[in-house]
């Protein structure tokens, strides 16, 4: 906290950006950093968020602290202690520092001319827990921030990343290998996310040369991934990290396929194959319930989300995507169960039934029938779902003799 004591020169914007990016750098790439490295790295980073985004405007007053200046009683003495005295004014004077516009665009505007993002989003596993949500909080501030009287749809320097630097945005993706910047990482992505050109490039990344960054304006969606961009590497992050990274990761990963829908439901249907057999060998198939429950309930709303009428058309084709919806019916957990209902009734309530699909429903109608009027008897308080269920064991009653 020296620099609340004016101990240090407040640095300009310049040199702020500067020295933290060498110190991270060094942070970064020494494999037995002094301790004194990461302290002034926090230091800087604390400093830079601060300057970015001011502080909590909650508390205003020394005695919110617990360190009034007049009170009486048994503390008097202690708090008429000078060092007492000057930090509460200092913590004061910190909790009602107001962030200048123009002070913030000159350093928005040296961050993106250092490169410091790329830095922070590809060191970020190396700095201490709370530099680390410094971090988290800087890249997010720098994302969002639009420079007053702008036009511009996207956040300046957001608009900026995605045209020059948008391997910052892989290296964020890539934070989920290190269980330390997994959560800081998802959380920047997220904000990122509201964006459908961060979107894209997480989507369509592939393996490049070094120095060879994408073009959203050049990208072709009826290419087929190859497989082996960033994006499906949230298939093992959900299904093979510590439960909070994968929690976080299956988060950023729902965020990615559930917000832009235009551009998912194209991404999809291209590389329609490709997904759903990842989708359906990884996720829908994953020995953790939780993963198991969380995917089973979000191939259910990819499905009955307009936009992708395409690609929920083509997955109830399948017979094979069936007989896994159908085992999820008799699994012994309720709300599997319950989930993995959401998708059959799609593949029952379809008009135009494929062939593979009718046979199966036929061959195994009278099971059905026998299943289905028992099936989570406990939801008596649940009329939709009763009534779909009523619905789906009339159709079923109704399907012809062969297919």
């Amino acid at each position: 906290m020296a620099f609340l004591f004016g101990r240090n020169k407040q640095k300009t914007s310049l040199d702020l950006v500067r020295s933290t990016k060498d110190l991270v750098q060094k942070l970064a790439t020494d494999e037995n950093p002094p301790p004194k490295l990461a302290e002034e790295s926090a230091r800087n980073l604390g400093q830079m968020k601060v300057a970015l985004q001011g502080t909590p405007g909650e508390m205003t007053t020394c005695a919110e602290f617990g360190l009034p200046f007049a009170e009486k009683g048994a503390a008097a003495p202690f708090l008429m202690n000078p060092l007492v005295k000057t930090l509460a004014r200092r913590l004061t004077e910190l909790v009602e520092l107001e962030v200048s516009p123009d002070q913030v665009y000159q350093l928005i505007h040296m961050i993106l001319q250092e490169d410091l993002l790329l830095v922070l989003a590809t060191s970020i596993r190396k700095l201490p827990f709370e530099a680390r949500k410094d971090t988290q909080a800087i890249i997010s501030n720098v994302f969002r921030f639009k420079n007053p009287g702008s036009t511009s749809h996207e956040p300046v320097a957001l608009h900026h990343v995605i045209q020059n630097r948008p391997e910052i945005f892989i290296a964020l993706c890539n934070g989920y290998n290190d269980r330390n910047s997994s959560l800081p990482c998802g959380a920047i992505l997220r904000e990122a996310l509201k964006w459908d050109a961060v979107a894209a490039i997480i989507l369509y990344n592939e393996p490049t040369a070094p120095g060879v960054v994408l073009d959203i304006s050049n990208i072709d969606p009826t290419v087929p991934s190859s497989g082996e961009g960033v994006f499906w590497k949230f298939f093992n992050y959900i299904d093979r990290c510590p439960f909070d990274v994968s929690a976080d990761s299956f988060t950023t990963f729902r965020e990615i396929l559930t917000r832009h829908k235009q551009l998912v439901s194209t991404y999809l249907f291209h590389n329609f194959d490709a997904f759903f057999n990842k989708y359906n060998e990884v996720l829908m198939l994953s020995d953790s319930y939780v993963t198991k429950r969380q995917s089973i309930k979000l191939l259910g709303e990819i499905l009955l989300d307009r936009a992708n009428y395409k690609v929920m058309t083509k997955y109830v084709e399948s017979g094979s995507n069936l007989k896994i919806i159908m085992n999820l019916l008799r699994d012994e957990r309720k709300m599997i169960n319950y989930e993995g209902f959401h998708v059959f009734k799609v593949f029952v309530a379809n008009p135009n039934k494929s062939v593979a699909v009718q046979r199966i429903l036929i061959n195994n109608r009278a099971a059905l029938l026998r299943f289905l009027p028992t099936f989570l008897e406990d939801r008596i308080e649940d009329d939709q779902f009763n009534d779909e269920k009523t619905f789906l064991i009339r159709q079923i009653e109704l399907l012809p003799p062969a297919p």
